[in-house]
């Protein structure tokens, strides 16, 4: 059995707005939802004196596990 990281490396990764058409959901709703989610790739590019700008990575897998929590009650 491999581990999770190669696992998580493997699958397809999605971007916030794949996931935000996917779900029918807006982009920050998406961001919110993934930002401290454990496997997703946050990829910050920070700029002096301005906001700090995060592209997102979000594997298969995760985003199954996320609404899977909605979807079952929180059973997964």
């Amino acid at each position: 059995m491999e581990p999770q990281n190669q696992q998580l490396s493997r699958e397809p990764h999605l971007t916030v707005e794949q996931v935000a058409r996917r779900r029918n959901l807006s982009s920050d709703t998406v961001r919110r939802l993934f930002l401290t989610e454990p496997g997703v790739i946050v990829i910050k590019t920070p700029k002096p004196h301005k906001r700090v700008y995060r592209s997102l990575r979000i594997p298969e897998s995760v985003e199954q596990r996320v609404f899977g929590r909605f979807t079952n009650g929180g059973r997964i």
